[in-house]
């Protein structure tokens, strides 16, 4: 079967982004310390799906094990590279097990996996969202036993919930610098205070949910053109209200952000958009090629001059 990833390491940049092809271990070691003021991904999700037939791919390991180890070495990376008192935040979700690679059907506790490698590399687990999800859409698209209504009338002891996303953000320990001071005009209170014209979504009670049950499954970047017929089953991509709200909470406008799973490139696509500056890193040369596009397209649509000379009203400009 043909290498899915680029051999050879490549770097495109624009004025207020950076994407590496590469390996993200590699190219974590690489880059600065305390460069980045924030770091938001999603992970491949262990051996649940495979994105490539690479070696250096973190998906294609044998199991939970395997893939807690060679994270470990991405959780260290992000250690290294994050500034002090800065976030990093994670998008994972339980995994559900099946009889034919697991001998029983239920779910694995992928969250937890992740936080621990997290805390091994020094980081403090700092808070976790729910992001609701249709559990008709999930039966739909899945298929799962313990969604499906049939189920429930056969034997409900193997009815379940729908397995919602989760982002679990963590701290790097110390005394953040550069304090991160929201207005009441960047971060009303509540809806009934923002201002007119204003996405009334972006106010502090919702920020501060434990659960987000307005985000649209499908506010995602267009993904088909980077799928290829033999190295996938499917791509998890998160969506970008969810990375925006993110990246508004925890960044300041001009700082860095990092996603080492850069994708197709929506972290960097709303970083640029909320005034801030992105390094990605990608190692599926498909998802490297569209992730360019996507990032100088969303380069194109902001003012770039705007950016650098008032990184402040650049950010509120693109609210």
């Amino acid at each position: 079967m043909r290498d899915a990833v680029a051999e050879e390491r490549d770097v495109q940049a624009g004025a207020a982004w950076t994407l590496i092809r590469g390996d993200a271990c590699e190219e974590l070691a690489a880059l600065e310390p305390e460069s980045a003021g924030f770091s938001i991904f999603s992970p491949p999700f262990s051996a649940l799906y495979t994105y490539s037939d690479s070696v250096r791919d973190i998906g294609n390991c044998r199991g939970d094990d395997e893939f807690a180890e060679h994270f470990g070495y991405v959780a260290a990376g992000l250690f290294r590279v994050l500034q002090t008192g800065r976030l990093c935040s994670v998008h994972l979700m339980d995994l559900p097990t099946s009889i034919q690679h697991n001998g029983h059907i239920g779910l694995r506790d992928f969250p937890g996996l992740v936080t621990r490698s997290m805390c091994a590399a020094g980081f403090i687990y700092h808070s976790k969202v729910i992001i609701w999800k249709n559990p008709v859409t999930a039966m739909q698209r899945t298929k799962a036993l313990g969604l499906l209504y049939k189920q429930v009338q056969k034997d409900s002891s193997m009815a379940r919930q729908g397995i919602p996303d989760e982002v679990r953000t963590f701290r790097k320990p110390g005394e953040n610098k550069a304090r991160l001071k929201r207005t009441p005009n960047e971060m009303p209170l509540a809806s009934d205070k923002c201002p007119d014209g204003w996405d009334k979504r972006h106010n502090w009670q919702n920020y501060a949910s434990p659960v987000w049950m307005d985000i649209n499954a499908s506010d995602t970047l267009q993904r088909t053109s980077a799928r290829e017929d033999n190295d996938e089953r499917h791509i998890c991509p998160l969506q970008l209200e969810v990375i925006r709200r993110c990246v508004q909470l925890w960044s300041n406008p001009g700082d860095v952000v990092l996603s080492p799973f850069a994708g197709i490139g929506s972290e960097g696509h709303e970083a640029i958009r909320a005034g801030r500056r992105f390094v990605g890193v990608e190692l599926k040369d498909s998802y490297y090629r569209q992730a360019v596009k996507n990032l100088t397209r969303a380069e194109s649509e902001m003012d770039a001059k705007t950016l650098f000379s008032d990184p402040v009203a650049f950010a509120e400009a693109s609210q």
